[in-house]
């Protein structure tokens, strides 16, 4: 029996999942598949306290949260940047943005702020002082080690 993801990770890593990519260049579906990162459908009950990532927050993702990161974890919503605005993302408590940074994925290199779910979720540790964890999950991709240099982490 594996692990969950509770027992393997801390802090620990959520998706809403969108479906609205190709599966096999997903950055979700595969820190899924590594037991990662674990897919929710809503944000309800424990979770309304985690970190939501969100590019229209009014707040910046600072050092300052990470004892929320650490208790309660971070939460990226995966859909297509062609279609962020009309998803009509829900506003929540404890939603922040990341500063701007450039990409590394191969589908937007180079591009500011188009960063694939696993770059959202390892800028987000890296601000928060969880390097380990950020350098393990873009371990799992062949330019994850780019996007960590490209913005100077």
């Amino acid at each position: 029996m594996k692990p969950s993801i509770s027992q393997k990770i801390e802090p620990k890593l959520y998706c809403i999942h969108h479906a609205q990519c190709d599966p096999k260049k997903c950055t979700a579906i595969k820190l899924k598949k590594l037991h990662l990162l674990k897919f929710i459908d809503t944000i309800s009950g424990p979770l309304v306290k985690a970190i939501v990532l969100n590019p229209f927050s009014q707040h910046e993702l600072s050092i300052q949260d990470r004892q929320v990161v650490k208790d309660h974890g971070i939460i990226v919503i995966d859909c297509s940047w062609n279609e962020i605005v009309t998803l009509g993302i829900a506003h929540y408590n404890e939603e922040r943005k990341l500063p701007s940074l450039l990409a590394a994925n191969p589908t937007n290199y180079g591009k500011w702020e188009k960063l694939s779910s696993v770059e959202a979720i390892a800028a987000a540790l890296y601000i928060t002082d969880f390097p380990e964890l950020a350098d393990l999950i873009l371990s799992k991709f062949s330019w994850g080690i780019q996007f960590k240099k490209l913005n100077q982490f």
